[in-house]
Parts: structure tokens; C-alpha cells; sequence
């Protein structure tokens, strides 16, 4: 990250110049831009601690909800690209895959949030820049093996964008009510 741009401005600043799209593609970037602005705007003004501190009963804090939103939108651009193995097999997962991805969810020793947004910012601009370049948004992929999936389903790289946006957007939800239990500062409101 630039050393003139902080963390607050990174957390409160809205997309960087998004790709020129049209149609749907533009629907998508619009949905993606508002929803990833709510998240990271929950963070404005916080420290790396406040950041990793967990407010309610669950595991979540503000930083590691950005890590695991970025985590699991570079993976599902991933899988647009280059389907399942992209993901791995979510029924074989061992004691260390799943420390893994608990990890994902919180900010780590040596972890900052300004380093946790910097990347999430990366990681937007790649799929904004999918989003437009993507030349067919049918083309369909099948799902990783997971309890949670039907075997044997498929996504369109559309239904797949369509549930980042939706991820996102639960997550913003969870991100609004961690920051009002640390401080009662809301998203809106």
C-alpha cells in the first residue's frame, strides 16, 4: 500500500476506476462496489487490535471477516477460470485445512488491517476486471465436492457472481454488527 494512503482512507474510499462495463457486467460492478464499500467501511478509523478484536459470541472480527470475504472471492474467480480443482475437495478436508480456514477468519500476529485491506482491494480489482473481460458469462463449471453442494451441479460464471455478491454482502451484515458491539459505530444509521 502507499505510504499516503492509511488504512481509513483505503476503508472508506470506493472502488478504484472499475473497468468500463455495460448491461449486466455493469449491474454486477455496481452491486460488487456497494456492497464491498459497506465492509470495508466498517473498519474506518480502527486499530490493528480493534480490528482483531471479537465483539459478540462468534469467532468473527472485522479483520478477519475482510481476509475470509477476500479469500473466498479470489477462490471463486479461480473457479470460473479454472473450475473445481481450484477449490479442492471440501469432503477430504484434514484437522490442519480446517486451522487453515479457521485462521481466515481472524487477523494473525504480524497481520495489519491497512495489509488485510490492501489485499481485498487487489483482489477486487481482479474480478472487476473478469467481470468485463469474461467472454461468455454462461460458461458453467462443476461445483467442487462439498456437503453443502448437490453432486454433480453446475455454475455459470453469472450464478457465480452472483453469489460473491451475496457473500459479501451477509458478511457486511456480520461486519456492521461487530464494529456497533466494539464502539456503536454503524454503517448507517
Amino acid at each position: 500500500m502507499s505510504e499516503n494512503v492509511t488504512a481509513n482512507e483505503l476503508a472508506t474510499q470506493g472502488p478504484a476506476d472499475a473497468p468500463a462495463a455495460t448491461g449486466e457486467r455493469a449491474d454486477f460492478l455496481e452491486a460488487l462496489a456497494k456492497h464491498r464499500h459497506f465492509l470495508r467501511f466498517t473498519t474506518r478509523d480502527l486499530t490493528d487490535e480493534q480490528a482483531g478484536r471479537r465483539t459478540t459470541a462468534s469467532e468473527l472480527c472485522l479483520g478477519g471477516l475482510i481476509k475470509h470475504v477476500a479469500a473466498v472471492e479470489r477462490a471463486w474467480v479461480r473457479f470460473i477460470l479454472e473450475g473445481p480443482s481450484a477449490m479442492g475437495d471440501f469432503t477430504a478436508m484434514t484437522k490442519d485445512d480446517e486451522a487453515r480456514r479457521a485462521d481466515e477468519f481472524r487477523l494473525l500476529d504480524g497481520e495489519t488491517l491497512a495489509g488485510v485491506l490492501d489485499e481485498y482491494a487487489e483482489v477486487a480489482r481482479r474480478t472487476d476486471e473478469l467481470v468485463v473481460t469474461l467472454p461468455d458469462l454462461d460458461a458453467a463449471q462443476p461445483l467442487p465436492k462439498a456437503p453443502w453442494f448437490e453432486s454433480g451441479a453446475q455454475w455459470s460464471a453469472r450464478r457465480v457472481l452472483m453469489h460473491i455478491i451475496g457473500e459479501t454482502a451477509q458478511h457486511a451484515g456480520h461486519a456492521d454488527i461487530i464494529r456497533e458491539s466494539l464502539d456503536s459505530a454503524k454503517t448507517m444509521g
